[in-house]
């Protein structure tokens, strides 16, 4: 993956190039290779959509409270077998 810096002048390059081609492009055909460019960009970085983002938040969510239950339940019996404090 490329750093940061670099990913946005690679971007910059070819927009550049798009932008002073010699042969004028109509607005469709510019969106569409505008629209690949930047597509190709981001498919090279490693991201997740937004609805896997926040399935993978529910589950952790899920599983966050079965850990915390769990723990409360070790807690509980560790507290019923550990001998009594000597006093």
């Amino acid at each position: 993956m490329l750093p940061p810096k670099a990913f946005i002048d690679a971007i910059s390059s070819q927009a550049s190039r798009l932008f002073n081609g010699e042969n004028p492009l109509s607005r469709g055909e510019f969106e569409a290779q505008f629209k690949a460019l930047v597509q190709g960009a981001l498919s090279r970085l490693d991201v997740v959509s937004r609805e896997e983002f926040d399935s993978q938040m529910a589950v952790l969510a899920h599983t966050r409270a079965r850990l915390e239950a769990l723990e409360a339940k070790v807690a509980e019996l560790e507290k019923q077998t550990a001998p009594p404090a000597a006093e």
